[in-house]
């Protein structure tokens, strides 16, 4: 395949990091407790939190990457499926969404949000703001409808690679 049909090094670099955030940051957010009144932010919360940061981090860098370094051109693919894989990458923005969503609902606990351990950021909301508890909820279920479409894009990348025998999913291995 030719490499101006492949994402450059620093988009598959950016994809499969935010693929590794992503599945530690499940495995940790289903071992972890259940988040209460009294629950601190420590152990397997406190690593969610980080996670979150983490991803959230990785999902900017490559927001401002791709805004620079425009996706190459897919190589023959008909207009309906150009058509789903656009709208499902914009569904993709939950990557932002639902981090920032916890980071709301932290700052209502009253927990403090740091990237990489270290930098602390602003709270999203007052501590006990009724729309940061709810932003919680929510942000448990927009979870779950991110790992939906996280398994419809993995789908697609298998039919493309398997069904169709396209280059699609070649597009973003990392060069091997």
């Amino acid at each position: 395949m030719s490499s101006t049909h492949k994402y450059d090094s620093v988009a598959r670099a950016l994809h499969w990091l935010v693929l590794i955030l992503l599945v530690a940051q499940y495995a940790v957010a289903w071992t972890m407790p259940d988040i209460r009144k009294d629950t601190l932010p420590v152990g397997l919360v406190a690593w969610h939190l980080s996670l979150g940061t983490a991803l959230l981090a990785a999902m900017v860098l490559r927001l401002v990457w791709r805004i620079g370094h425009p996706a190459p051109p897919a190589a023959d693919v008909p207009p309906l499926l150009h058509g789903l894989s656009r709208l499902t990458h914009a569904a993709l923005l939950l990557l932002f969404i639902v981090p920032v969503m916890g980071w709301i609902n932290a700052s209502a606990r009253g927990y403090a949000v740091k990237l990489f351990g270290s930098i602390t950021l602003p709270a999203l909301s007052s501590t006990g703001s009724s729309l940061g508890h709810e932003m919680g909820d929510i942000h448990q279920y927009a979870a779950y409808g991110l790992l939906a479409l996280i398994g419809l894009h993995v789908a697609a990348a298998l039919y493309h690679h398997f069904v169709r025998r396209d280059s699609t999913l070649r597009r973003m291995l990392p060069n091997v």
